[in-house]
């Protein structure tokens, strides 16, 4: 692939030419770097109960525990456990809606996501959320928010804060390539920009948006340029590895933490479920499917690493499996008997 460079704007060409040195590599193919022992097994581990979590959650939902919306995270696990390997204390995340993956990376508990989901009191949002709406400021996680594209602009407003307060923490903003086309993105970038906000735009490109292929929706699909007419950098990174990942998420903040200002990571991944449950993802094939598992999966290529290296054995990995299928099974347990909120909850958390 070539090279992804930012062009500079109009009346900034210092900026631009130092953000255009920042952004002047890829992180696929051979220039991935690699792990030690310690990140990999640290990897396989967080990605695995993203895996597990989320097929539990698919289960629940075809049972009926679990009603409304369900975005499953399955095939991307990679993208937020490398981004999370980089990230320091008080850098914030907010996301869209494919976000339990998300909540789990930044350290939010397996059974209070479960209990959410399934609409229980001892859920993050006290039952009364939902899937895409969880929020931890404990664990500086900013939600999963259901109106497509409407968390840059918050996430905007998270750099503007921690510029104003000089306090060295960085905004992760995730969004879908489908939610790249929406005018408030290009809005955030234009202020981001111009103020040299600490912001980190991270667009997900799982290839099908709600169910259209890239291809066919939109005129400019290496996303990592979408910055070029603000002067701001982008990278494309394999999606697929959590090393490239990881590699990408620590050049990207230091980008952010020495004042240059946003800078755009396209995750080159794939979703292996459709867009929602509801989704039967007819719009491609299951042999497109099964060849991105069978070649590209980011969990069984840390596997491969492990065993390939001498680092784990099968019986280690078959432990380490049996613990997260643990974890997952008592949120499960917990979610479904878990009492549901009072009704009078209906009133609380009510800001006017």
């Amino acid at each position: 692939m070539a090279q992804t460079k930012s062009a500079s704007a109009s009346g900034r060409k210092p900026a631009a030419k130092s953000a255009s040195k920042t952004a002047s590599k890829e992180f696929t193919g051979k220039n991935t770097p690699e792990f030690g022992k310690e990140d990999d097994l640290h990897a396989y581990r967080e990605m695995l109960l993203i895996r597990r979590f989320e097929e539990k959650a698919g289960q629940l939902y075809g049972m009926g525990f679990i009603g409304g919306f369900c975005h499953l995270y399955i095939g991307q696990e990679a993208v937020v456990v490398g981004m999370q390997m980089a990230q320091q204390e008080g850098d914030q995340v907010i996301t869209a809606y494919r976000d339990h993956g998300h909540m789990l990376a930044c350290g939010m508990s397996p059974r209070g996501v479960m209990a959410e989901l399934t609409g229980r009191r001892g859920g993050l949002s006290k039952g009364k959320g939902g899937s895409m709406h969880m929020f931890s400021k404990e664990k500086h996680f900013y939600g999963g928010h259901g109106i497509v594209g409407a968390q840059v602009s918050l996430g905007t407003g998270l750099a503007f804060a921690n510029a104003y307060r000089n306090n060295d923490s960085v905004s992760v903003a995730y969004f879908g390539d489908g939610a790249a086309n929406q005018g408030q993105v290009y809005e955030s970038f234009n202020m981001a920009a111009l103020w040299k906000l600490p912001i980190i735009y991270i667009v997900e490109n799982n290839r099908y948006a709600m169910g259209t292929s890239t291809a066919r929706a939109t005129a400019q699909s290496n996303y990592s340029m979408r910055g070029v007419g603000f002067g701001i950098p982008g990278i494309q990174v394999d999606g697929m590895d959590v090393r490239a990942v990881k590699a990408a998420a620590d050049e990207a903040l230091a980008h952010c933490r020495s004042g240059k200002g946003p800078i755009i990571l396209e995750m080159l991944t794939y979703r292996y479920r459709g867009h929602s449950m509801s989704d039967p993802a007819k719009y491609r094939s299951k042999e497109e499917v099964q060849k991105m598992r069978s070649e590209q999966d980011p969990i069984e290529q840390v596997r491969n690493r492990l065993l390939e290296k001498g680092w784990a054995s099968e019986d280690e990995l078959k432990a380490i499996d049996k613990d997260i299928r643990d974890i997952v099974t008592d949120s499960a347990d917990f979610a479904q008997n878990d009492p549901e909120p009072d009704a009078s909850e209906l009133y609380t958390d009510i800001l006017l």
